[in-house]
């Protein structure tokens, strides 16, 4: 399976990341669902549809904690009887990022990914620019900035 980033300095941290937990997928995105890197898919609509679908969870789970009045979950994990699926916050110089991993069950567990979570966390930290949020898009240039994104993470 594949490991592409659009940010590189995201793409050290995942692939350790990925080898370690043994992580089936894996989207680094910002919380509106820009994805930055991914490993393990093959198809553009997965990779969109997952990062809309993870974005819109953690601003969800972001809404129930402002509703309890408590700071945000930092993580999500939910399992089924083959996979487990883990939803964490990262903030980094560039924001607050999220990462979406999937697991098998039968070759890593939720404490697992929890615990190399951790380390990607403080790896992404430490890699990422400091300089704040990327340049903004114009409407104009939309589709050209997502057609290349796309391109460069599934190495097109």
């Amino acid at each position: 399976m594949t490991t592409r980033a659009v940010e590189a300095w995201t793409l050290e941290p995942l692939v350790a990341f990925v080898k370690e937990a043994s992580a089936r997928l894996v989207l680094v995105m910002t919380s509106a669902g820009q994805v930055m890197a991914q490993h393990g898919f093959s198809r553009a609509v997965d990779v969109m549809s997952a990062a809309a679908l993870g974005a819109a969870i953690m601003a969800s789970t972001d809404e129930i904690a402002r509703q309890l009045a408590q700071p945000p979950f930092a993580a999500l994990n939910h399992q089924g009887e083959r996979h487990g699926i883990f939803l964490g916050a990262v903030t980094t110089g560039r924001g607050k990022l999220v990462v979406l991993v999937v697991y098998d069950l039968d070759v890593s567990s939720f404490g697992l990914v929890q615990l190399f979570f951790e380390q990607l966390t403080a790896e992404l930290r430490a890699a990422s620019p400091k300089e704040g949020v990327s340049k903004q898009v114009l409407a104009a240039d939309f589709e050209r900035e997502l057609s290349d994104s796309l391109n460069t993470l599934f190495g097109r």
